[in-house]
């Protein structure tokens, strides 16, 4: 078994792959600080969960946008598992073409998304992560990733309401029954929520226009994905453990 780690902004998302399917997943903030005791204690607790021990992981393989807490996690990894943990970056082989302004600026969680879609649907692809930020990234049928969206996440959305107003609340994100809010958390809800649907489908429906690729395939992960793809007929999947599959899947390419 490998275990594949996924380091974001908000949370440090960790998958228990047996083979190519996911037989465990877990979440922890990223934000509060830890020493790579604290980390290695904690991956080590989230492991015996799924009554695995760290002598079953043969290998682990991380994809983070966080640097500043990549020596305590990486220490945490070869001091609790004894396992030298492969960090997906630069010399990391992923089938996939990079064709931005600037690819060294691409974020190793777009290019994991990416190559999951390319080597999963081999067509024309739009994967919509919504993550801390929402990204919308485009990969074509040879494997070419070049243009992409970033919208702010729906989390931050909702964050911008309360945090910037004297009186708004915070509220729990959810669809209200109508648009037609009669108290303020309901038309909160119904601002971000709607709101948020007409964002991202104007998003896809713009993109396959400019792309010319009408017949895009377009596949929607991160957690908050489940609450749009529910409402929209834009999104043809949403797959929660897409993280996990292309960290796999990459990790096949460079064993």
């Amino acid at each position: 078994m490998i275990l594949a780690i996924d380091i974001g902004n908000t949370n440090i998302s960790m998958g228990i792959m047996d083979g190519s399917k996911v037989i465990g997943n877990f979440r922890f903030t990223t934000k509060t600080p830890r020493t790579s005791d604290e980390f290695g204690i904690c991956i080590n607790t989230l492991l015996s969960k799924s009554n695995i021990t760290a002598d079953e992981i043969s290998d682990v393989i991380i994809s983070s946008v966080v640097p500043n807490i990549m020596y305590s996690f990486n220490n945490s990894i070869r001091k609790y598992l004894n396992i030298e943990p492969i960090i997906i970056g630069a010399g990391i082989k992923t089938g996939i073409s990079i064709n931005t302004d600037n690819p060294k600026e691409v974020g190793a969680d777009r290019i994991v998304s990416v190559a999951y879609a390319y080597h999963t649907y081999h067509k024309p692809c739009i994967i919509v992560d919504f993550g801390t930020a929402t990204t919308f990234d485009f990969v074509s049928e040879i494997g070419e990733f070049k243009y992409t969206v970033i919208a702010p996440g729906i989390e931050i959305s909702a964050q911008a309401l309360y945090s910037q107003t004297a009186k708004l609340p915070k509220i729990e994100i959810k669809k209200p029954n109508s648009i037609l809010g009669k108290n303020t958390i309901a038309g909160m809800q119904a601002g971000v929520v709607y709101g948020y649907i007409g964002l991202v489908e104007y998003i896809i429906k713009t993109m396959k226009k400019e792309l010319n690729e009408p017949n895009a395939y377009v596949i929607a992960t991160g957690g908050l994905g489940r609450v749009i793809f529910k409402e929209t007929d834009l999104i043809d999947t949403y797959d929660p453990d897409l993280a996990f599959k292309g960290i796999k899947i990459i990790y096949d390419k460079n064993k």
